[in-house]
């Protein structure tokens, strides 16, 4: 069978926010596929900018800034707007994006991108500034700017200030479980006949662990073919019992469709 229409008569369950399902959706529905949205993620303003609001009168002390979401983007430019501050104040700061779909966020704004690493990961993004500056002692003495999620991974941060750089990390947003998920109707809608569940982030998958007050997700997705955008979500899906079958060679949602649909047209 070929991709072009190989998820027709499938159902996608999708969980990404609301707001960002859009392009995931509308690639799956090319390729044949009925989606059901089960978003487990909603994102939201951060309880205090107060953080946030200190980096950003004091932009110039920094050297770099490090976007490791689209979410980090939109909500830290939404923030400088706010501020009466112009994107123009990062034109004299080094700019890291840790994927193609962060960086054209960024450049949707018109701010450069200075480094777009190969692996869209902290551990890529690592990499992408070590091999940047010109090795791992230069990082030393550098100034680093991360607005990011209320909770998200420490690898990086941790790796640059074991390099003896410095490393503000604020809080741009948060990712939290949407108030109004119903259980009884979510369990009903993953037992109800769906083929796949696509989770595009940990949060996502950590939220229905939460949802269902459990560490191991296996009987609950019994039956379903597990798909996951990037390793990271991956490594968190197989801590909670779930064994991903699709996972995409780049984590963009075009690419995640494919992968889906490449998966099925070979079933």
């Amino acid at each position: 069978m070929t991709i072009a229409q190989s998820l027709a008569g499938r159902t996608v369950v999708v969980t990404r926010a609301v707001t960002q399902a859009n392009d995931l959706v509308e690639a799956l529905e090319r390729y044949g596929a009925t989606v059901i949205s089960c978003p487990l993620i909603e994102i939201r303003e951060p309880h205090d900018y107060a953080r946030l609001d200190e980096a950003i009168e004091h932009l110039y002390g920094y050297d770099w800034v490090i976007f490791t979401s689209t979410n980090a983007v939109e909500f830290f430019l939404k923030r400088l707007s706010f501020k009466g501050v112009s994107y123009t104040e990062l034109d004299e700061i080094r700019v890291a994006a840790i994927g193609e779909s962060t960086a054209e966020k960024l450049r949707d704004s018109y701010v450069h991108v200075d480094l777009v690493p190969s692996i869209s990961k902290s551990e890529g993004v690592l990499a992408a500034l070590v091999d940047f500056v010109g090795g791992e002692s230069y990082l030393q003495g550098l100034n680093f700017l991360m607005p990011r999620a209320a909770a998200g991974r420490d690898y990086l941060p941790r790796a640059l200030e074991a390099a003896n750089a410095r490393i503000d990390v604020v809080t741009a947003y948060q990712n939290v479980i949407p108030t109004d998920l119903d259980r009884g109707r979510l369990s009903a809608m993953l037992t109800g006949g769906a083929d796949c569940i696509a989770f595009t982030s940990s949060s996502t998958v950590k939220n229905l662990a939460l949802l269902f007050d459990t560490n191991d997700l296996s009987e609950k997705l019994k039956g379903l073919t597990i798909a996951c955008l990037g390793d990271i979500t991956t490594a968190t899906a197989k801590r909670f019992g779930l064994d991903p079958s699709i996972q995409p060679s780049h984590s963009t949602m075009t690419e995640f469709a494919a992968a889906i649909a490449r998966h099925f047209a070979g079933s």
